[in-house]
C-alpha cells in the first residue's frame, strides 16, 4: 500500500469505526460498539497475512489459586465452539489448515495472543473464529479433563529443565507479593484442581472486545479487512472493566538468594535486579546497558567471561513487563571454574558500569547491533505482530514503532545512570544451579 492509499485510508469514515492514531506505517483503529482495538498495516504485495489478537490477560491477573488458568484457557480455546469444534465435525486446527494456515498461540505474564499466518484469501475465516471463540467457547468439562493431563505434562516437562527451574526460582525469590512470582503456567496444585466453571468464570472476566486488540499486518485489503472485523467482532457487547488491582511488591530490603540442585546441565548463575516497567523512561538505558554488556563478541562480559574461560555463554537484558520486572544476567559456567569466581568479576563489572562511561565505539557497536536484531525480528509479517504483540502487553503498543527510536537517543551518561540507579546490591536476587553428580549403579 503506497502512502496516498494510506492517507485515503485514514481520511475516509469507516462506518462502525472511530480512527485513533497513527505511527509507523500502523493505523489504529477503535470499533465504536464494543471498544475493541484494531491495528492495521497493510504492506507488501505478497498476498499473505497475520491476523493476531493480543488479550491484556496473562498470569500477572491470577488471583491466589487459580494460577496457570490463563495458559490453560488458551489451550481450552482451541477445543472451540458449537461452530467450530469435534461435535461439529470442524475444529479450529482443521478449518484454518485446510486453507494453508499456520495457527497458535501463547501465553505470558501480562497477555494471551492467539494467531494465524495464512493466504490473505482466507483473512476472513481467521476473523470469523476469533470473533466466534471470543464469547462463545464450549468449555465442556470433558474436554477440560483430558486439557488437564496435556498440561500436567507440559509443566513436568518444565520441571526437569534446570535453568527454567532456575529461571522460575529466582522470580519466585525476588517478588513476594506481587503476581510475577507465579510461574506463567501456574502451580501444579492449581492445574490439577481447577474447574471447568472456574474457567469459565476466568474467561467472562477478560475475553472481551474492550480488552483486546486485533492486529493485521502483510498483504491484504484493509477496506475489506475492517468490513469484515465490523461484521463479524460488532454484535459483541463491550464487558465490564477486567483491570485487576494487582498487589503492589514492597520495597526489598536486602539482597536474596536461592540455589536448585538437581541432575542434569552444568552449573549456572542468574542474577536479577528490580527493574521498571516498560513504559519508564530509564528502560532505553537498561535495554542499551544489557547490550554492552552481553551482545556481541566485543562486548564486556562475552570477553571477560566467555573468551576468558569463566563461561560457556552469558546473556543480559531488562524484562519489558507492564509492571516492574527483572533485569537478569545469566551465566552458564564453564567446567570447574569457581562460582564465586564468577560473581566476582560480575559484580566489578556491573559496578565499573555504573560509575564510568562507557566508549563512544561501545555505544556505537551497541546501537548497530540492536538495529539489526530489531530488523531481522521484524522481517514477515508473524514476526512484525508478535513484536507488537508484546508492545500492546506492556502498555503501548507505539513502543514497538518508536523503540529504535529512543535507543539511539541514549547517551552513555544514560546508561551510567541506569546501572547505577538498578544495579544495587540489596534489590538483587542470585539464583545459583548446582548439578548433582550422577548416582553410580
Amino acid at each position: 500500500m503506497n502512502e496516498t492509499q494510506k492517507r485515503s485510508l485514514k481520511d475516509t469514515k469507516h462506518e462502525g469505526f472511530t480512527f485513533i492514531e497513527e505511527d509507523g506505517g500502523i493505523q489504529a483503529w477503535q470499533l465504536d460498539s464494543n471498544g475493541l482495538t484494531v491495528l492495521l498495516c497493510p504492506q507488501g504485495a505478497a498476498r499473505v497475512a497475520t491476523l493476531m489478537i493480543t488479550y491484556k490477560v496473562g498470569s500477572r491477573n491470577e488471583r491466589q489459586g487459580e494460577t496457570g488458568a490463563t495458559h490453560f484457557l488458551e489451550h481450552m480455546m482451541f477445543k472451540g465452539t458449537s461452530r467450530y469444534s469435534k461435535q461439529s465435525g470442524t475444529t479450529i486446527f482443521n478449518a484454518l489448515q485446510a486453507q494453508g494456515a499456520r495457527v497458535n498461540a501463547t501465553t505470558w505474564n501480562d497477555r494471551t495472543n492467539y494467531y494465524e499466518l495464512l493466504p490473505s484469501s482466507h483473512l476472513d475465516l481467521a476473523i470469523d473464529i476469533e470473533a466466534d471463540r471470543m464469547r462463545n467457547l464450549l468449555l465442556d468439562p470433558g474436554e477440560v479433563e483430558s486439557e488437564r493431563s496435556v498440561i500436567l505434562n507440559e509443566f513436568d516437562g518444565g520441571e526437569n529443565e534446570p535453568y527454567r527451574k532456575l529461571y522460575h526460582a529466582v522470580w519466585s525469590t525476588a517478588f513476594e507479593a506481587h503476581t510475577y512470582h507465579h510461574p506463567t503456567i501456574g502451580w501444579r496444585s492449581d492445574i490439577e484442581t481447577i474447574t471447568s466453571e472456574g474457567l469459565r468464570g476466568y474467561y467472562d472476566r477478560f475475553y472481551w472486545p474492550n480488552n483486546a486488540t486485533v492486529s493485521v499486518i502483510g498483504g491484504f485489503d484493509a477496506e475489506q479487512a475492517m468490513a469484515s472485523i465490523l461484521n463479524k467482532f460488532g454484535s459483541i457487547p463491550r464487558g465490564l472493566d477486567s483491570e485487576v488491582d494487582v498487589v503492589r511488591e514492597p520495597r526489598q530490603l536486602g539482597e536474596r538468594t536461592t540455589v536448585i540442585r538437581m541432575a542434569g546441565g552444568m552449573p549456572a548463575l542468574l542474577v536479577g535486579f528490580k527493574s521498571p516497567d516498560a513504559m519508564n523512561d530509564r528502560m532505553n538505558a537498561l535495554h542499551m546497558a544489557g547490550l554492552v554488556l552481553s551482545h556481541g563478541r566485543s562486548s564486556r562480559l562475552q570477553q571477560l567471561m566467555v573468551d576468558g574461560g569463566l563461561a560457556t555463554s552469558v546473556s543480559a537484558g531488562a524484562s519489558s513487563f507492564r509492571d516492574p520486572g527483572l533485569f537478569t544476567i545469566f551465566v552458564a559456567l564453564a567446567p570447574d571454574v569457581d562460582m564465586a569466581e564468577v560473581e566476582r568479576v560480575l559484580q566489578e563489572e556491573l559496578t565499573l558500569l555504573a560509575s564510568e562511561p562507557v566508549s563512544d565505539r561501545e555505544l556505537e557497536r551497541a546501537m548497530a547491533k540492536l538495529e539489526a536484531e530489531t530488523l531481522y525480528a521484524r522481517d514477515g509479517s508473524y514476526s512484525m505482530a508478535s513484536q507488537l504483540n508484546e508492545a500492546i502487553a506492556a502498555g503501548d503498543w507505539k513502543l514497538y514503532t518508536r523503540f529504535l527510536e529512543g535507543a539511539s537517543k541514549v547517551t552513555a551518561e544514560d546508561i551510567m545512570e541506569a546501572a547505577r540507579s538498578t544495579f544495587k546490591k540489596e534489590q538483587s536476587t542470585t539464583g545459583i544451579y548446582e548439578p548433582l553428580a550422577a548416582e553410580v549403579a
